[in-house]
């Protein structure tokens, strides 16, 4: 396992981290993941056995019951907290009253002492921002973060599923009032999805953000069980849950090419599809789940895939954005001064 700095900081972050949306299935999470607290244990302590340091979950996955069994499973297994770089999230619904979602002074101070108390721990290593909230300054969201971090319940801020405008006007505002920065970035990206080329991945480069990717197998798309036109395994994800959306025909013309790099490498496609999204520089932390331990354990190998310049260059042909104003014109008049 390979570890990676988180953004602009000294925090080490295992090149894979586990998520735990599949954790408990309680409400509508049950359509993502029912795994109960053994299986869970099974999952975390293959993870740390493979060298993996960091686990990512968020207040509303399971409406509270993944922090719970995370923090369980930790102290099940008598790991030491020193050694786990645990991130959480705020921002979605934890209950029906006005003030039971967003990201107000009042919200956020509510859910960080709700997840500290879940998760039985003193302190969150990352807390991040689950996506926006507009009727809530930014200014207030940036103030109440910082907050929590000079008062030691957290170590770092983040941010996810944010505009490039919407993460630069929090990281000028905390720049100009000397306040804690959002550190990275958590984002949807894959090789059949790389909508975040545009405009973030060249913000994540300017402001020094680590990049922490969400659904690399684009919701399982990306797993080895679909084919084109044909019908997939019942149990497979998408069957019940067709969720990020991807233009599946370009997606196929992906697989399409990666099905013989597999075959030739003696690897899954689901390990490549991850090992691509590790060749990226700016990629810090790829995130795997997983319903079953043989899931875990082929995607723990896509450390081991490694790709010629060559292969490089073929995925990027068949998964390559189209061209789109203004960046088509930035390229073609930045030429001059690189």
């Amino acid at each position: 396992m390979n570890y990676k700095l988180l953004g602009n900081t000294g925090l080490k972050v295992s090149e894979l981290c586990l998520g735990t949306m599949t954790f408990g299935g309680k409400g509508f999470w049950t359509a993502i993941g029912t795994l109960d607290q053994q299986a869970v244990d099974a999952l975390v302590r293959t993870s740390v056995d493979a060298g993996i340091n960091f686990m990512d979950t968020a207040n509303v996955y399971s409406e509270g019951l993944s922090e719970e069994m995370t923090g369980k499973s930790i102290r099940n297994l008598g790991l030491k907290r020193e050694d786990l770089v645990i991130a959480t999230k705020v921002r979605g619904k934890m209950s029906d009253t006005p003030n039971g979602t967003g990201l107000s002074r009042k919200h956020i101070l509510h859910e960080i002492d709700a997840s500290l108390h879940r998760l039985q721990m003193d302190y969150i290593d990352l807390y991040q921002i689950h996506g926006f909230d507009a009727l809530t300054p930014m200014e207030e969201i940036v103030d109440t973060l910082d907050g929590l971090v000079k008062s030691g319940k957290v170590r770092y801020i983040g941010c996810s599923n944010l505009a490039a405008w919407q993460i630069m006007k929090a990281v000028g505002y905390s720049s100009f009032n000397r306040l804690s920065k959002f550190v990275s970035l958590q984002a949807y990206y894959t090789i059949a999805g790389r909508d975040l080329e545009r405009e973030i991945v060249p913000l994540l480069k300017d402001q020094h953000l680590g990049l922490l990717v969400w659904s690399p197998l684009a919701g399982g798309l990306l797993s080895g069980k679909y084919k084109r036109n044909a019908a997939s395994a019942q149990d497979a994800r998408r069957t019940n849950f067709d969720f990020p959306p991807v233009n599946k025909d370009r997606a196929f013309d992906i697989i399409d090419v990666l099905e013989p790099m597999a075959k030739e490498k003696e690897a899954s496609v689901a390990q490549l599809a991850l090992s691509w999204l590790l060749h990226q520089p700016f990629v810090s932390s790829v995130i795997i789940g997983a319903n079953k331990p043989e899931q875990l354990a082929d995607n723990l190998k896509a450390i081991e895939v490694k790709f010629s310049e060559a292969e490089l260059r073929q995925l990027d042909e068949v998964s390559k954005l189209p061209a789109e104003y203004p960046g088509w014109m930035i390229e073609r008049q930045g030429g001059d001064r690189k």
